[in-house]
């Protein structure tokens, strides 16, 4: 008996001690008294990332750092795991009827975060947005070969293409691909007529778009100016976060949908707070004040691997990062000046240097795990004297003066480093401009640049995104190609490799493009990163990143 009482005793205490340990903050209370049975704990999650979000509208930007929000907002038809295999999303079964029709049965029961069902008409309403000429989205090229969605029902859609388009449902997973209401579409149409002053109503703009008529060619332009304010200030969809608010250059803060159809979440909010600099975010991450953070460089990566509480997840990636050529600007539109550049870099010694073999060298414009990468390239070696003489045989024997622009990226400014004291072997004296992010993408697509670094992310994982976009004339500018570079019978190839639908045939069509690129070089390949996120493992769990660099926190869980 005084044992028992003993014990009573002594589980009273534990229990006391656990209660006040606990913080009421992170810790939901159980909601059952079932024996055995509490609930998850559950938190807010901070994420510390490198870049601002360039718009929170699916059809403003291509950035990664836009992405990496937005994806968390909105659904697709499709998704990718962190191994970036497809799967269901808003659409539960999807195949291929034919050539140019793909065929998709859509979730039923599902609502947006404002409230409105969700069905195949939301579906029509964003692809009709994206392939607007007035809204001249920069990802129009993922999307331009849907001819039409058949509306089968409320729940079902038949995809029309205008060519056979084999890499169709990757691109239908790509973080542009959510789906938004098309309430909120047509209040974001309707805004842009009324800042307008447009005797127009909105089913006779919708009209005059479909029939391609006067009135429509005479209103595009001016009406895309205002395209993507009501969407951008009041982003809806239909994924586990929703908007809550936006600093911008600060912060972007997100909340759990408790009506998401994907599962169970272990967070209330998600804050994305703006922290540029790497040694301030992993700061924050040993201290607690971030729970994640993005963009981990190689020179950090023991600091946060030996770290008393933090932890490393590294992840081969599909980027490319390049050192790219205005070719409509002189000397850059002289290929021997291009190659000659090329060769007086040693691309081994950047990874080696600048990124502490946390990366590959390239031999190419794509990595070697997307489809589409062939063993065949030999790429272009480190060899000064080789540079030397092509440059001898151009109109700037004697060297010149150029720019290299870079964004505020410390190992992207490294790396330029490297290239001008390389370049100076050349007689060729670089000066180093940098830019804020969002910035330098603007200035970049305006084509003022003369060299410029860059990355390029395949996260398509088909050869199509990661060269179509970058080199195809129809994408000069913020769609893809800042290199300015038009070669006809690259964009027939290019054009060709999406229409082939046998896949040796299509292998063979980026082989030749990509061999062609290598001799024109439009930029030159330097090498393919490992992307690093540090998280601090004292406090969560279940942190997960992506060949694309998207992190993954699904099933994280506080600790």
């Amino acid at each position: 008996m005084k044992s028992k009482k003993f014990l009573s005793l002594f589980v009273i205490a534990f229990l006391l001690i656990l209660t006040a340990c606990s913080s009421d903050e992170n810790v939901d209370e159980a909601a059952s008294g079932e024996e055995g049975e509490e609930s998850e704990k559950t938190g807010d999650l901070t994420i510390g990332t490198m870049a601002d979000v360039v718009s929170l509208d699916l059809h403003g930007s291509n950035d990664s750092a836009s992405s990496q929000v937005r994806s968390n907002i909105y659904e697709r038809l499709l998704n990718q795991d962190v191994e970036m295999e497809l799967q269901p999303g808003l659409a539960e079964e999807y195949e291929q009827v034919d050539e140019t029709t793909w065929n998709f049965k859509l979730r039923e029961g599902t609502t947006f975060h404002g409230g409105e069902d969700f069905t195949a008409e939301d579906v029509v309403a964003t692809f009709d947005r994206v392939r607007d000429e007035a809204l001249a989205s920069p990802v129009l090229f993922l999307f331009e070969m849907i001819d039409e969605i058949e509306v089968v029902n409320d729940y079902e859609i038949n995809i029309h293409t205008s060519i056979p388009f084999a890499p169709l449902a990757s691109h239908l997973a790509h973080s542009t691909a959510g789906i938004m209401p098309k309430e909120l579409i047509d209040a974001d149409y309707q805004a842009a007529l009324d800042a307008v002053e447009s005797d127009m109503t909105l089913d006779e703009y919708y009209e005059a778009r479909a029939n391609g008529s006067d009135a429509y060619e005479e209103i595009k332009d001016e009406l895309g100016e205002h395209l993507g304010t009501v969407i951008s200030s009041e982003p809806n969809g239909t994924n586990h976060m929703k908007y809550v608010s936006r600093s911008a250059g600060d912060s972007v803060t997100l909340e759990r949908f408790e009506d998401f159809q994907g599962g169970e979440r272990n967070f209330d909010t998600v804050e994305f707070k703006v922290i540029p600099e790497t040694g301030s975010r992993i700061a924050e991450l040993e201290t607690g004040g971030v729970q994640i953070a993005t963009d981990i460089d190689s020179s950090n990566t023991e600091r946060v691997e030996n770290g008393a509480d933090t932890a490393l997840a590294v992840k081969d990636s599909v980027r490319m990062s390049y050192l790219g050529f205005n070719t409509e600007k002189e000397p850059f539109n002289d290929p021997k000046v291009r190659q000659a550049i090329s060769y007086a870099i040693d691309r081994e010694e950047i990874v080696a240097g600048v990124y502490d073999d946390m990366g590959i060298p390239a031999k190419g414009p794509l990595a070697p795990d997307v489809w589409g990468y062939t063993e065949e390239l030999e790429g272009v070696g480190f060899d000064i004297e080789k540079a030397k003489e092509l440059l001898a045989e151009t109109d700037v024997a004697d060297g010149f003066s150029t720019t290299i622009w870079v964004n505020d990226d410390q190992q992207i400014i490294d790396t330029a480093v490297y290239i001008q004291n390389a370049l100076s072997e050349l007689n060729i004296n670089v000066e180093i401009e940098q830019f804020e992010w969002g910035t330098y993408l603007e200035t970049l697509a305006n084509g003022d640049h003369e060299m410029f670094i860059l990355g390029w992310t395949t996260v398509t994982g088909d050869a199509d995104y990661g060269l179509y976009a970058l080199y195809h004339s129809k994408n000069i500018g913020a769609a893809g190609n800042r290199s300015f570079y038009a070669n006809d019978e690259v964009d027939s190839l290019l054009d060709a490799g999406r229409a082939e639908v046998d896949e040796e045939k299509r292998q063979e069509i980026y082989t030749e493009v990509e061999k062609i690129l290598i001799e024109e070089v439009p930029a030159s390949y330097l090498f393919h990163v490992q992307f690093a996120v540090g998280y601090n493992e004292s406090e969560v769990s279940g942190v997960e990143i992506d060949p694309t660099g998207r992190i993954h926190f699904d099933n994280v869980s506080f600790n």
